[in-house]
């Protein structure tokens, strides 16, 4: 059974798609008889279905060498469009981790969206994001994968836009995907321009090409920041950024597979291209440069926002930047653990806040306040996703920085003060949401704020026992760092936690410290709460300089380009009004009109040996 279902493996993403468009036919006709729900139930029973296919084929796959399977599309023209999917441990076991979240994601969104109609359309959608997210991680092609890219942003559009009817929800929704097609059309450029270098767009194939391959400097560096790009965009990283926070509009249950999995699209595509961009010394510290200025740069916006929901969208972009930071200096497992171990507890926190949004009348933390005693569930799960994703022992995300902090040590120390960074303010930030919100006693805001029901909790439960088990996973898997461990880097991982929790503790768990918080100047805390300013320096820059060419554009097309069109219709409506009055009727007159005609064009056309002649005998 288990074979049959590993050789089948690559049906995987057809369950979700299979509901996505059964999801569809519930049609207003039907929904106004039956109800949305069972639209819902019909996509959550397929995933499920996917979840155990991809469960069992990891077992029968484990400590197995990986395999190949080839489904043939398209040959023409010298040009062969075979789809390669790779099954492997990894492969299988990320089909697993998408479609366990995804699943958790729909029960979760079964108590989130009760009182809404559009289940149709939202789970029909997280259908086609599932599928699209099991496809791209079981292909094995450059090209492929990329038109998958594709689908998904289109994906993200329409889910952030699924409340279409609110102005904001439009906007996030369109820059979400406008942000996002800027890193994609550099990627393809990177796509196109790869093959005929390397001949292939299968991973495998580009990694032993790499590996021999001579290339000029300039077409490598041209080639590797064209590869980055896309993922730059799919990961939110800086200067492509601001679509994460916007998407925050969207529906909540979406929004734990959009921090989680769907930014880690862009990671995998990443890692899967680390020996092409590793040809480029420029590409590599450009990811690198790109991936700590972002970490930086988002976790000390973070520690600035006010809205529950962007206080963790900001997180997101700054643990993807430590990525791009593993995949630059070549550790690549390094990178995937730390993609596996913050994923489980990002959605962790996800469905903590969400939980508060659903019955609360406010998403300013300010205002929130003393619901510990009110939301145990929602304040544990909070704390497990809190320890899971910053550097405390023996959590899954201590094991993937304590061995990024210790290749660091070794290589480049200054990289290594930006993780012990970004770990101390990521820790001090997450406790003072948890201070804020389940903290001190209880606010106008929260007086009433029973736990949610079933469907919010099951799968918080769920989902807090597997984020909690992520050490067993790992050394299951044999990926814990013994032998490369060092313990000064680990000393300092481990210090820079308990300082920021500490001091994230102190402050806003403190009675007697003034609340609001204000650390600095004003104009300090504005810099980090408005995101640098990035939003404003579009506008001036970019904006601008779009706006100012369209209006060159326009005026050229209105006067030059139209106006000479006007000309000439009107230089003939002229012609033919001057006409008609010399029209009489009588045939030689037009012999003669004719005559005249193709005398003057015949002098036109003759006009230049004329001339000549005349020179001649004038000579």
């Amino acid at each position: 059974m288990a074979q049959i279902l590993l050789q089948t493996v690559w049906f995987i993403p057809c369950y979700p798609l299979i509901g996505g468009i059964l999801s569809l036919l519930w049609l207003p006709a039907i929904t106004r008889r039956t109800g949305p729900r069972p639209a819902g139930y019909v996509n959550a029973i397929l995933t499920f279905l996917a979840f155990a296919h991809g469960a069992i084929a990891l077992t029968a796959i484990w400590n197995q060498p990986a395999q190949q399977q080839f489904i043939p599309w398209l040959k023409v023209a010298g040009l062969d469009l075979t789809v390669p999917v790779e099954i492997s441990a990894v492969t299988v076991g990320a089909t697993v981790l998408i479609t366990g979240l995804n699943l958790l994601a729909q029960i979760y969104a079964v108590g989130y969206m009760e009182m809404d109609w559009g289940w149709a359309r939202f789970f029909a959608l997280l259908g086609l994001f599932e599928a699209g997210m099991c496809g791209l991680v079981l292909c094995n092609s450059l090209f492929f994968s990329y038109m998958i890219l594709e689908v998904l942003t289109l994906g993200t559009y329409l889910l952030i836009g699924l409340w279409f009817n609110q102005s904001l929800v439009v906007t996030g929704a369109r820059d979400a995907f406008l942000t996002k097609r800027v890193g994609d059309l550099f990627l393809l450029m990177g796509v196109v321009a790869i093959l005929p270098l390397a001949g292939t767009w299968n991973f495998d194939e580009l990694a032993v090409w790499a590996k021999t391959a001579n290339l000029d400097p300039t077409v490598a560096t041209l080639l590797a920041l064209a590869l980055i790009a896309g993922p730059m965009g799919k990961c939110a990283q800086f200067p492509l950024h601001l679509w994460l926070d916007e998407a925050m509009e969207g529906p909540l249950p979406a929004t734990i597979l959009r921090n989680t999995v769907v930014v880690e699209t862009g990671a995998w595509i990443l890692i899967k291209l680390q020996p092409v961009i590793a040809l480029s010394p420029v590409g590599q510290t450009v990811t690198i440069i790109v991936g700590a200025a972002t970490a930086v740069g988002a976790a000390l916006i973070a520690i600035a926002q006010i809205d529950i929901k962007r206080t963790l969208s900001y997180i997101v972009s700054s643990y993807m930047g430590l990525v791009f930071v593993a995949v630059g200096t070549g550790q690549i497992q390094t990178a995937l653990t730390l993609v596996f171990a913050y994923s489980l507890g990002m959605a962790l926190l996800v469905m903590s806040i969400g939980a508060i949004v659903w019955n609360s009348i406010t998403q300013d933390i300010r205002y929130l306040g003393g619901l510990w005693p009110k939301r145990p569930i929602s304040g544990i799960s909070f704390l497990v996703g809190t320890a899971a994703i910053v550097g405390l022992p023996p959590f899954g995300c201590f094991w993937a920085l304590s061995e990024m902090a210790s290749g660091l040590a070794k290589t480049n120390p200054f990289l290594l003060g930006i993780v012990l960074f970004v770990n101390g303010v990521t820790a001090f930030g997450l406790v003072r949401v948890f201070s804020l919100v389940f903290g001190g006693k209880p606010k106008q805001m929260t007086e009433r704020s029973p736990e949610v029901a079933w469907p919010f909790i099951l799968p918080m439960m769920v989902l807090m026992g597997f984020t909690l088990h992520v050490p067993h996973l790992l050394a299951a898997w044999q990926v814990l760092p013994w032998a490369t461990l060092n313990y000064t880097a680990i000393g300092l991982l481990v210090g820079s936690t308990a300082i920021g929790i500490g001091a994230g503790a102190f402050i806003y768990l403190n009675e007697k410290w003034e609340k609001p918080v204000r650390i600095g100047s004003q104009a300090l805390q504005d810099f980090f709460a408005y995101d640098f300013y990035t939003a404003k320096l579009y506008k001036v820059t970019i904006i601008f300089a779009v706006g100012f060419v369209s209006q060159v554009i326009s005026w050229f097309d209105r006067n030059i380009v139209d106006g000479f069109v006007n000309l000439v219709g009107l230089a003939t409506v002229f012609g033919g009004q001057s006409l008609k009055y010399n029209v009489n009727g009588q045939t030689q007159f037009y012999a003669l009109t004719i005559l005249f005609g193709v005398a003057l064009l015949g002098l036109l056309v003759s006009w230049p040996l004329l001339v000549r002649l005349s020179l001649i005998v004038g000579g």
